[in-house]
């Protein structure tokens, strides 16, 4: 069985979502979900929680604001957090250059997101 190396230019999907916001994907089945996404400044997602997946959000680039069953969390590069499922939460930019992390879900979040209003 031969290993993937992936990229952004090779991923299986590449896709625009919230304001202005991107992501590429890596892999993505029913256990695991594996994507890079990019947050310019000021762009938020929507409060949502998860059935099923527990996500895991590594930052590479920017710095990155969590909002996690109320609470606050500031992610700087090279940190992560998980976020089990059930935990109302979203990401957003608040700072003045690119966000990027890499977002882990498991099992995978397709057809998995509640969005809170």
């Amino acid at each position: 069985m031969e290993n993937s190396i992936f990229s952004k230019s090779n991923c299986i999907e590449h896709y625009q979502w919230g304001d202005d916001c991107y992501g590429w994907t890596f892999i993505d089945d029913d256990a695991i979900s594996i994507k890079q996404e990019l947050m310019p400044p000021n762009t938020s997602e929507k409060l949502h929680y998860h059935e099923k997946a527990t996500q895991f959000f590594f930052i590479l680039i920017g710095r990155a604001t969590f909002f996690i069953d109320g609470k606050q969390e500031v992610l700087n590069p090279r940190q992560g957090i998980e976020i089990k499922a059930g935990q109302k939460h979203y990401i957003s930019n608040l700072g003045e250059v690119d966000l990027e992390f890499i977002l882990y879900s498991n099992p995978s979040n397709k057809n998995d997101r509640i969005d809170v209003e």
